[in-house]
C-alpha cells in the first residue's frame, strides 16, 4: 500500500486559504499536553482553535484530571507567550461508556483494532462537536506521536469524515519536519507532564502495571 504524504496535504490545504486572509474556526481533538505543544504551534497561525478535550479511554480518572489540567494549564502559558486565544472545551469523561466496544479486544495489543476503535472514537468527538458548533475543520493530535501510524489515523478520519458533511477534515502528519524535536524542546519550555502510558486501562496494564512486575521480580 502507497504510503500518502499527508504533511504535504495539510500545506496544500493551508495554502488554500490563508492567501485570501482566511482563518478558519478548527475543533482539535488533543489527548494531553505533549501531544498539543508542536500541534498548537503548527495550527495557530493559521486556524482558530478550539480544543475539544474529551478521552474518556484515560485510566483512572486520577490520570484523566492530571492531564486534563495540564492541558488548561499549558494552553494557558502558550497563549500569552504566543499571543493566541485557543480555547478548550471539556465534554463529559465517561470511561465505562467509552470502553464498552473496546473490550471486545482486550487480549489486542497495543497498535491493534482495539487502539484503532479507539482513535475513531475520538476524531467523531470532535468532528461531531465540530459540526454542532459552526467549526469550519476538525482534527487530532495523534498523529504527532511516534507511536501512532499516521497513514492509519488518517484512514480511518477519511472514513469517518462523511457523516459530517458540514465540515471539514484536515488531514495531518504532525510529527513530520521536525515536529518531534519540537515536541521535546517545548516539553522543556513549558516543563509538561510527560504520561508513562499511553492512557486506556490496557496501556496501563501493559506497561505501568508490567514494568512494576518486572521490577519486583528482579527485587526478590
Amino acid at each position: 500500500m502507497e504510503k500518502i504524504n499527508y504533511y504535504n496535504i495539510s500545506i496544500a490545504e493551508v495554502n488554500n486559504f490563508k492567501d485570501q486572509g482566511l482563518r478558519p474556526k478548527l475543533a482539535l481533538h488533543a489527548c494531553c499536553a505533549p501531544c498539543s505543544s508542536h500541534t498548537l504551534e503548527f495550527l495557530t497561525p493559521f486556524f482558530a482553535v478550539t480544543i475539544v478535550y474529551q478521552n474518556s479511554n484515560i485510566y483512572p480518572k486520577a490520570e484523566f484530571k492530571k492531564r486534563r489540567d495540564e492541558v488548561e494549564r499549558f494552553v494557558r502559558e502558550f497563549n500569552i507567550k504566543n499571543n493566541q486565544d485557543v480555547k478548550v472545551v471539556f465534554l463529559p469523561y465517561d470511561h465505562e461508556a467509552f470502553m464498552k466496544e473496546l473490550r471486545v479486544f482486550a487480549s489486542e495489543k497495543e497498535g491493534g483494532k482495539r487502539c484503532h476503535l479507539c482513535y475513531e472514537k475520538r476524531i467523531v468527538e470532535a468532528l461531531k462537536y465540530g459540526s454542532e458548533n459552526g467549526f469550519d475543520y476538525a482534527t487530532t493530535t495523534l498523529t504527532i506521536s511516534r507511536q501512532k501510524n499516521s497513514q492509519v489515523i488518517n484512514a480511518i478520519a477519511k472514513k469517518i469524515a462523511p457523516r459530517y458533511p458540514n465540515i471539514k477534515y484536515f488531514y495531518s502528519d504532525f510529527k513530520k519536519k521536525a515536529g518531534l524535536l519540537r515536541v521535546r524542546e517545548m516539553k522543556k519550555e513549558y516543563n509538561l507532564y510527560q504520561q508513562e502510558y499511553c492512557g486506556c486501562e490496557y496501556s496501563y496494564r501493559d506497561t505501568v502495571l508490567a514494568r512494576n512486575n518486572k521490577k519486583d521480580t528482579e527485587n526478590r
